[in-house]
């Protein structure tokens, strides 16, 4: 028996089987596509997948490949500065296509023991009390302990569990592609910036090596989205916004996305959980998807490993749904209201226009950046000091940096006093004894996806509350 079936192979899936190994998990992927797809959805990295790639060591190789940016711009496109003193050691985005992504979450799975298999569609499912049986397009049957949906926003997984995703259907489509263009480079950028005047949702943007990401309204909401666009619908639907086609010739792949907002009523049935879009979809404004997916996998990946593990307290992993569904319920609000500042219809246009002023403030401005980056985000850990529940930023410390401790996944007391102790919870909490300028409290417990569970000096009220995260003492 496996311990974990993941279905999906896309960021979600993998950022969880690698969370999952790090705990000596056994987990196998299996994706019913028989290669990664080429089409690149996403665009980067924020802030708060940032911290968690350097947490767990990944960050330099991502770095190598992306270009770092401090632009504005990110709520609907408003034109606003990067806001200064936000709360992280990296406070930039990260351009990085989701196709180089997804291969160095692939890597970095598969060199800590992770199964792909690809070309694996799952047909079918059931459970009782011990397992679930997954059943494969081929026949194969395979047997886990937990499965676990990232398969997307049509995720089998999902129907397969009668799970509700109730929310609104898509009003209106976008067509997305790479091609090349028969115009110069500065006759691109001016028609662009005149169009963008009135017209957020169309754009074209060089890739360096003489295409261009090619984005623009559709005609309308096709039917079936698994179908892709006519190249033709493509050029007429330039020339219908910019007045020309720009001599758009050679396409690389041809998309199509909607503006559905949808949420799973469930996370959890049984032994079977949801992650990434197979728990929310929304538009992609302000380009969360792929990092909601990431950090859904990196709240879920030490609980799961936890109750496999069998140390994990009651309640554990249902609270995975507990903090995670108010956060995606919270960027499809944020979505949408985006979706209707982008509007061309007069009274959303007029409710931009007062944004557009507030956000010259900089703390409207920070705490909307904060939002879509995700490093506002503060799970309900009950009453207590206001860093309780938040992520918890690098620090430097005396001998290194904080994030470099945290690469194993493991619990973390910061312990600035020398006086405390997790004795009990060493194999699963790490006790380091430093000090930081930058962080003004005696202690910090950490949970393994860097939020703060506990602050103070008391080692009985430590005591009090390493069970509700660690389980029980051992020894």
């Amino acid at each position: 028996m496996t311990d974990v079936i993941v279905v999906g192979g896309g960021p979600t899936g993998l950022m969880l089987a690698a969370e999952l190994r790090l705990h000596g998990v056994h987990v196998v992927v299996v994706d019913r596509e028989p290669a990664p797809t080429p089409v690149v959805r996403a665009l980067g990295l924020h802030v708060r997948s940032i911290e968690v790639m350097d947490q767990r060591g990944l960050l330099e190789r991502f770095l190598e490949h992306g270009r770092q940016y401090r632009v504005g711009g990110f709520f609907a496109g408003l034109a606003a500065a990067w806001p200064e003193r936000l709360d992280t050691a990296h406070s930039y985005v990260l351009g990085i296509p989701q196709t180089i992504t997804d291969r160095l979450l692939a890597e970095h799975a598969v060199e800590l023991g992770t199964e792909i298999r690809r070309g694996c569609e799952l047909v079918g499912l059931s459970q009782d009390g011990d397992g679930v049986t997954a059943e494969l397009g081929d026949g194969t049957r395979l047997r886990s302990r937990y499965l676990v949906g990232c398969d997307g926003g049509r995720s089998t997984v999902r129907k397969l569990v009668g799970v509700g995703f109730p929310g609104e259907p898509a009003r209106v489509e976008t067509l997305l592609g790479e091609m090349e263009v028969g115009v110069e480079p500065e006759t691109v950028a001016a028609v662009v910036a005149e169009v963008r005047k009135t017209q957020k949702r169309f754009g074209l943007g060089p890739l360096g090596d003489g295409a261009y990401r090619v984005v623009v309204p559709a005609e309308g909401v096709s039917e079936d989205r698994t179908v892709p666009p006519a190249f033709e619908e493509f050029k007429r639907q330039l020339r219908a916004f910019a007045g020309t086609d720009f001599g758009v010739h050679s396409p690389r792949w041809l998309s199509r996305f909607g503006d559905a907002t949808r949420q799973a009523e469930r996370y959890r049935v049984g032994r079977v959980l949801l992650a990434g879009d197979a728990a929310h979809i929304h538009p992609p404004t302000g380009g969360q998807g792929l990092n909601l997916g990431i950090q859904d996998a990196f709240n879920l990946g030490w609980k799961l490993a936890a109750e496999v593990g069998g140390w994990a307290p009651e309640g554990l992993l249902d609270s995975y749904q507990a903090e995670r569904h108010p956060v995606a319920a919270d960027v499809l609000d944020n979505t949408r209201a985006q979706m209707e500042l982008m509007s061309t219809e007069p009274g959303p246009q007029a409710v931009r226009r007062l944004l557009a002023e507030l956000v010259e403030f900089e703390d409207v401005n920070r705490y909307l950046i904060e939002k879509i980056t995700a490093i506002g985000v503060r799970y309900d850990f009950g009453e207590g000091h206001e860093l309780l529940g938040r992520r918890m930023r690098d620090v430097k410390l005396k001998r290194g940096r904080l994030y470099e401790l945290m690469r194993g996944g493991r619990g973390l007391l910061l312990d600035q006093t020398g006086r405390l102790s997790v004795a009990g919870w060493a194999d699963r909490v790490d006790h380091v004894v430093d000090v930081s300028e930058e962080l003004d409290v005696p202690a910090v417990l950490l949970r393994p996806d860097g939020h703060v569970a506990w602050v103070g000096e008391d080692q009985r009220d430590l005591l009090g509350r390493l069970p509700r995260w660690f389980g029980a003492a051992v020894g």
